[in-house]
């Protein structure tokens, strides 16, 4: 087998760091794309009814949105304990025709508010696995950095990893702003809303995927310290053009 198509035989070091920064994105948008109600504990917003002196009771007081539905929490059925399947709806993408109307009467809102309020959401919500999938893709072409070719081609699926990831972050952080702009005034205060986990899982997604693309970057145009490599044959064994320097 040539040298250029063996796994971490050349530039090793941007290869591991490379593989841990896309690996890392990957994980953190895949628990996003399978967030709630598929993965509980992530989701994009929480929209809840402030905290009141009220006895407790098993109404709903909380609504939880994921990429693929909406669970409902009470008082007594808080986020911390195990849940029914039957609190929660999906999964289904998008949030049309999900939640049941006396769920949202229970809580005061109407259909007409959640669909004002996270329109647009659905335009996105695929992103978060298409996303997922370029960085999966990315983080094994990574491993072959010894081939220029592939390592333009990493370089091109992180950039475009990093893309998706930037568009699904500033969407979900807007839906989010819009969320506790709007839910509030249309429920006389009645309701507030708090940015969910899934928001920043997305934005650490991000900040993996354009460090390394600035490492890839390095490895494509020979900059920042890293050497073109020179194979004196079809063999294994590779040298630096400049021989002295053992740099990656």
């Amino acid at each position: 087998m040539k040298a250029h198509h063996k796994p971490l035989k050349a530039y090793p070091k941007i290869s591991i760091i490379c593989v841990i920064l896309l690996l890392a994105a990957f994980v953190l948008l895949l628990l996003v794309g399978l967030s709630l109600p598929i993965i509980h504990p992530v989701y994009i917003i929480q929209v809840f009814a402030p905290s009141t002196n009220q006895p407790a009771t098993s109404s709903a007081s909380e609504l939880r949105f994921g990429v693929w539905g909406v669970c409902a929490y009470s008082q007594l059925n808080p986020p911390s304990v195990l849940h029914d399947d039957g609190l929660c709806y999906g999964p289904k993408l998008g949030y049309a025709n999900v939640i049941p109307t006396s769920l949202l009467s229970e809580i005061g809102l109407t259909q007409t508010e959640v669909d004002g309020v996270l329109e647009g959401l659905l335009g996105v919500l695929i992103l978060h696995i298409i996303a997922a999938g370029f960085s999966f893709v990315s983080l094994f072409t990574s491993l072959f950095l010894a081939s220029h070719g592939m390592t333009i081609f990493s370089l091109v699926l992180t950039i475009i990893t990093a893309l998706l990831s930037t568009i699904v972050f500033v969407v979900d952080a807007v839906i989010v702003g819009v969320a506790k702009s709007h839910i509030p005034t249309l429920t006389g205060n009645g309701l507030a809303v708090n940015v969910g986990n899934a928001v920043w899982l997305v934005l650490g997604a991000l900040i993996a995927s354009w460090l390394g693309i600035i490492f890839l970057s390095a490895r494509a145009c020979y900059c920042c310290g890293v050497r073109r490599k020179r194979y004196i044959d079809d063999g294994d064994e590779y040298s630096n053009d400049n021989s002295d320097s053992n740099n990656d």
